[in-house]
Parts: C-alpha cells; sequence; structure tokens
C-alpha cells in the first residue's frame, strides 16, 4: 500500500510507523487515520515484523484529532459514533497486537496523541515532550481507549486530575507519572527508540504476546483466572524453541538473546529522527 499521511519502514525487524503530517503537528485526519491502523494491521501480519515503533514527523508527537475535519454541529448522535468507532477499533488493535510497540513522543501528545502514546507498551519522551487530554476542553470525551488505558498507567485520582484539568505536563511528570518508562535528550530520542525497538524484536515472541494479553486482562480477571492464564502460559512457553536455545545459553553460560540496551550503543538505521 501506498500511503500518503505516513511513513512505514521495516529494519532490523522493526516496522517504524511515522505520522507524517508535521504541518499540521501530525494531526489525525480520516486518511491518516485509516492508514495508521492500516499499518499497525500490516505489521501485525508480517512475520519479519517482531516490534512497532511509532513516531511523528518534526517535532511533534500527535496534536491529536484534526478539529478542522470534525463537522463540528453536524453530526448526530448516531453519525458522531460511527466516525470514531474505527478509532476505538484502531487503539484496541494497538492494545491487542501481540508484539511490543514503542512511542516515541518528543513535543506535543494533545487528546489522541496522548491516547497512542497509552496504548503503546513503552513510551520514550523528551524534557520538551507535552502530554493533555485536552478533549473537555473542545466538550469531547477521551477516546482511542484512553478511559481504559490512563487509570492504569497512572492511577484513579491522577487520571481525574489529568482529564477534568485538561492540563499539560511535560516529560519529567510523565516519567513521574508513570506514564513514561523513560526519558531521553531531545537529539538522541530517535536513536534511543530504534536500539530499543531494535532490542525488544529479539524477546521471545510467543512468551511476549501471552504476557501482553494476561496484563490487559489483569485488572478485571478473577485471581484464579489469571493464575489459570499464568499456568497455560507457561505451558505454551516451555514448549517454544526460543525457551530451548535461551536456556541451553543459559547453561552453556553464553549471552541470552534479548536483554535490555543501555543508552547509546549504536545508531539508528538511516539516522535522522522521525524527520
Amino acid at each position: 500500500m501506498t500511503y500518503e499521511s505516513i511513513r512505514y519502514v521495516v529494519a532490523e525487524n522493526v516496522a517504524h510507523i511515522v505520522l507524517n503530517r508535521p504541518h499540521k503537528k501530525n494531526a489525525l485526519d480520516m486518511v491518516m487515520r485509516d492508514e495508521l491502523w492500516h499499518a499497525v494491521a500490516q505489521a501485525r501480519d508480517d512475520a519479519d515484523v517482531r516490534a512497532v515503533l511509532l513516531a511523528g514527523a518534526g517535532s511533534d508527537f500527535c496534536a491529536g484529532g484534526d478539529v478542522s475535519t470534525m463537522r463540528p454541529g453536524e453530526l448526530d448522535a448516531e453519525a458522531g459514533r460511527i466516525r470514531i468507532s474505527s478509532v476505538t477499533r484502531g487503539a484496541y488493535s494497538l492494545l491487542e497486537l501481540p508484539k511490543p510497540v514503542i512511542a516515541a513522543v518528543d513535543g506535543c501528545a494533545y487528546g489522541a496523541g496522548f491516547s497512542l502514546a497509552l496504548a503503546s507498551d513503552i513510551v520514550l519522551a523528551t524534557e520538551r515532550s507535552r502530554f493533555c487530554l485536552s478533549f473537555l476542553r473542545l466538550g469531547l470525551v477521551p477516546d482511542a481507549a484512553a478511559l481504559f488505558t490512563l487509570p492504569r498507567a497512572v492511577g484513579a485520582y491522577r487520571a481525574k486530575h489529568l482529564l477534568y484539568t485538561a492540563q499539560e505536563i511535560d516529560g519529567r511528570t510523565a516519567l513521574d507519572y508513570g506514564i513514561a518508562g523513560e526519558l531521553v535528550a531531545e537529539d538522541q530520542l530517535h536513536d534511543r527508540a530504534w536500539q530499543v525497538a531494535a532490542a525488544m524484536a529479539k524477546m521471545p515472541p510467543t512468551a511476549f504476546a501471552l504476557c501482553k494479553s494476561a496484563l490487559l486482562r489483569s485488572f478485571s480477571a478473577e485471581t484464579a483466572v489469571m493464575a489459570d492464564m499464568e499456568m497455560n502460559g507457561q505451558g505454551i512457553a516451555y514448549s517454544t524453541q526460543y525457551h530451548a536455545d535461551a536456556a541451553r545459553r543459559f547453561l552453556d553460560k553464553k549471552g541470552l538473546p534479548y536483554s535490555w540496551p543501555k543508552p547509546n550503543k549504536a545508531p539508528a538505521p538511516g539516522g535522522g529522527g522521525g524527520q
């Protein structure tokens, strides 16, 4: 597929999806939305892709929905629900994606841009990152699964504060709140994000998918259900070739295939940030 509003590149078993409307701070219009979810499905179905890296072109991650395309006052409730349904399905596809999703957030992550970060597995941010649930400022409710992901990331009270005040927080605060997992210098964000994504592409695919699926359901499942999921998942993981190879390497005192990378080991393929 030829994309208009995103860039899609696969290297080192990583699908790099770049939101590419920098003149609009990568705000999501209907074309970009459809292309983004198509790219996520493409990454899901490509056996060569083992991780997904989501970033924005230019100096911003995503300013949220493109207000100029929202047709304010023209949609009834049914039409509005239909219009947003693809966003909900798309966010759910990220949450259910059986591969790690890394979001590299610089500049603004407003509205649905914040939601996209929350739907990712790992968020890397910079000091100048700006996260804001701006929905209530426009008379809207959060979408892209933010009402599900936000309280799980920051707790119920802090979720209320972020939503009801619609205040902006910076990258360091996002790190303190548990929204971001790591704070990176702006000029190192692209290389660090590639480094993390390339490392996570070496994770055991079956064990990772089982863990991600179980964690997604852990807040609403009973203890016995989660215990069963652990036991069943471990039974499957024990049977994988990845486990057999890793255990053999461990016993032979050789390096294991996956470990979390220390910063600044190697430049990203192609360099040049999300530009």
